[in-house]
């Protein structure tokens, strides 16, 4: 999975060329290093501004402060940090195929690595949650989902993987039965942390990924039926209603189907690139860590490029999120009392 794979040895270079025990260090043409620094340094910086848009967007604009939105900012800090403490590092061992940064930090960012991905599946399943009341439960939503609500939710979704992070790795449960693999590629610049064994390599995909994402399939599924069933409802209305409370209840109808849509997006774009990861990390110890590395790099990095695409989701279907965009660009959050603005239309 991490090991280096098979070089010429007619092209033989070493990642630390004074060391004894020196991993040996994949050789690239110019052209393929362009190619991976391009799209890697661009997914980095794009997922550092858009998710810095969305985190200033809701702290500063006050009509932006909702249980949802709440939610999704501290989603957005997760992709954030993913870009700044993980991104860069895999960047440079995707690209050279060698750890310089030593064993500690190997495993400090291992579980970085580890815990913002669990993070965010976890912060998607509360929001899919918030979902639920909003569309199926509307007229409780507001005593259900409340700001000390979201508190609980926000430390599941963040003391949860921290400890199941740091536990497994400083704990090296997920090493053990694969000693010998270790062993036999155990080199100076070689980071191992991230090889699961074959119970761990069902277990923390089951806790990360599977059963978290199973429960929001199983909940959005829920939601659409509901929402199809209130549209039919709607449609079908008597006549005799009041014109200004029917408009209000379609209108109302009309934004939380278009909220749950678009975070239904979110989700499906969360499981399309990260499920090909983690269904590797389960075959990987069942076929003796023979997954060739470019192979693993290529499914991280499509997992990292989920934390690139959620802030282009929202400019897509967010309304506020382009006003508040092109405010902060303009500079108009810097004028007294912007925060008040509004970024809705009036009629909304």
């Amino acid at each position: 999975m991490n090991s280096p794979d098979q070089w010429s040895p007619l092209e033989v270079q070493f990642c630390f060329p004074v060391a004894n025990n020196s991993c040996p260090k994949k050789v690239r043409s110019v052209l393929s290093i362009c190619v991976m620094q391009t799209v890697m340094i661009g997914a980095i910086v794009m997922t550092m501004l858009g998710n810095m848009v969305v985190i200033v967007s809701i702290s500063h604009f006050k009509q932006l402060h909702s249980p949802t939105n709440f939610l999704i900012l501290s989603m957005a800090t997760t992709d954030f940090l993913l870009s700044c403490v993980v991104m860069p590092f895999s960047m440079v061992r995707s690209i050279e195929s060698c750890w310089y940064f030593g064993d500690l930090f190997c495993k400090v960012h291992s579980c970085c690595d580890i815990m913002l991905c669990t993070t965010s599946i976890f912060h998607l399943c509360f929001i899919s949650v918030d979902r639920y009341y909003a569309v199926c439960d509307p007229l409780h939503y507001v005593t259900k989902i409340t700001i000390p609500v979201i508190e609980v939710f926000l430390f599941i979704s963040w003391s949860i993987p921290i400890f199941f992070a740091f536990g497994l790795v400083f704990s090296e449960l997920n090493l053990i039965g694969a000693e010998d693999f270790v062993a036999d590629n155990n080199c100076a610049g070689l980071c191992v942390v991230l090889i699961f064994n074959k119970l761990w390599g069902v277990l923390a995909p089951f806790i990360s990924f599977f059963l978290p994402g199973t429960v929001m399939v199983g909940i959005y599924i829920h939601i659409f039926t509901v929402a199809r069933k209130h549209a039919k409802q709607i449609g079908m209305g008597p006549t005799t209603k009041q014109v200004g409370s029917e408009s209000k209840t379609k209108s109302s109808s009309k934004k939380e189907s278009k909220a749950t849509k678009t975070l239904s997006i979110v989700m499906g774009v969360f499981v399309f690139c990260w499920m090909p990861f983690f269904v590797l990390t389960i075959i990987d110890p069942f076929i003796n860590f023979t997954t060739p590395e470019d192979l693993y790099n290529a499914f991280s990095w499509l997992g990292y490029f989920n934390s690139t695409l959620n802030p282009i989701i929202y400019g897509m279907f967010y309304p506020w999120f382009r006003k508040a965009l092109r405010m902060i660009f303009t500079g108009i959050i810097f004028h007294p009392d912007s925060s008040t603005l509004s970024l809705f239309p009036a009629h909304a």
